[in-house]
């Protein structure tokens, strides 16, 4: 069954703004080692449609090919520089440290151009409902 017919209210996108840190961050999730994610506040509001606890969500590799569905179960505010050592481990990249995380989230919000160390973050928890 084509995934959206099985969920058809679900947003699809992909991890990432580059291709090859889409197929690599995709892959982690269905892994099981991605279990969270974060964008900037700025972006979540400038979102026609914006992610919500409960929703689904078929996750796109770099090709926008669908690789997987998730469900988001919880979400929170908070600031890159209050994120902890447990929040980045969730978001399964790198060798799981938060200087790991600092460092690659610094770089990919440069490259939006939103980049501060007390910029705010939406941090989304979810769940591997299904690879396809």
């Amino acid at each position: 069954m084509n995934p959206m017919e099985k969920y058809p209210d679900a947003l699809q996108w992909g991890f990432g703004d580059l291709p090859a840190l889409t197929d690599a961050l995709a892959a982690l999730v269905v892994a099981g080692k991605k279990t969270a994610s974060c964008g900037s506040l700025a972006a979540y509001q400038q979102e026609a449609h914006k992610i919500t606890p409960g929703s689904f969500h078929i996750i796109l590799d770099g090709q926008a090919q669908p690789v997987c569905v998730i469900q988001t179960v919880a979400m929170r505010l908070v600031r890159f520089c209050d994120v902890t050592a447990e929040m980045a481990q969730k978001e399964g990249e790198g060798d799981l440290s938060l200087a790991y995380w600092r460092q690659a989230h610094q770089e990919f919000f440069q490259r939006e151009g939103l980049f501060a160390t007390d910029m705010e973050l939406i941090y989304e928890e979810f769940r591997l409902v299904e690879v396809l």
